[in-house]
């Protein structure tokens, strides 16, 4: 059963070496990760999930111990879901936040495995997936990485669109209300054009949280570079 669940963004510049002189602009929204990841350990639960956006070759299950590496974004920078032996996969950019993350705040909870999904995945799948991650009497926490609409403005990386700020703030709404149906319903297709790094992840959390009464808190919502970004805790 779910007991609690985070949800941070997954840009790479969140990690202060990535981001260098720039690091600064994300210190707000660091903060409320760091936050939102000390509500996950408060849970107590038995076991922790990263889930994130992955491309079709890094999808599927990364048991403890795997590896993540930020060399391709220029530093020398790697980490890993809490111990276990590293398999042969390393993990995608989302889940390597995601571990990043766990390792500044120092996570020594919960044994760590990382979910890969998607970011195409259809909205029942996402719910199916969820479901079937929750299901159980272990504890159960969640960390979801991923990110709202790349197209907040004329220098985002999608340009901009319209649709975006409503898109965004309906998103941040529900996650900030932990209101599983508004994640359900949120639009597969216009979330694929307007950029969106996040929907699936929320989907399955939708899943995962459905029954379990868990409240919600928005500690973060803003769009640095034209992308949406959101922090919330549930528990």
């Amino acid at each position: 059963m779910l007991v609690a669940a985070a949800v941070c963004p997954c840009p790479p510049l969140l990690v202060p070496e990535v981001a260098r002189g720039a690091s600064a602009e994300l210190d707000d929204a660091r903060t409320a990760c760091y936050d939102a990841v000390a509500v996950l350990a408060a849970a107590r639960a038995d076991r922790l999930l990263v889930v994130g956006g992955a491309e079709p070759d890094g999808r599927g299950a990364f048991p403890p111990g795997t590896r993540g590496s930020l060399r391709g974004f220029g530093v020398d920078v790697e980490v890993g879901l809490g111990k276990g032996e590293p398999g042969r996969r390393g993990l995608p950019p989302s889940l390597t936040v995601g571990a990043w993350l766990l390792e500044r705040t120092g996570w020594r909870n919960a044994p760590v495995e990382g979910i890969g999904i998607a970011e195409s995945l259809e909205p029942e799948r996402c719910d199916a997936l969820g479901r079937e991650l929750a299901a159980g009497p272990d504890r159960l926490a969640l960390l979801v990485m991923g990110d709202g609409s790349a197209c907040r403005s004329p220098k985002a990386p999608g340009y901009h669109d319209e649709r975006a700020a409503a898109f965004d703030a309906a998103a941040a709404r529900a996650l900030g209300e932990a209101n599983t149906a508004a994640l359900a319903a949120l639009d597969a297709g216009l979330a694929e054009t307007l950029r969106v790094a996040g929907r699936s992840g929320w989907q399955v959390l939708a899943g995962a949280a459905d029954g379990a009464g868990l409240a919600g808190r928005l500690l973060y919502d803003a769009a640095p570079y034209g992308v949406g970004y959101f922090v919330a805790s549930w528990s």
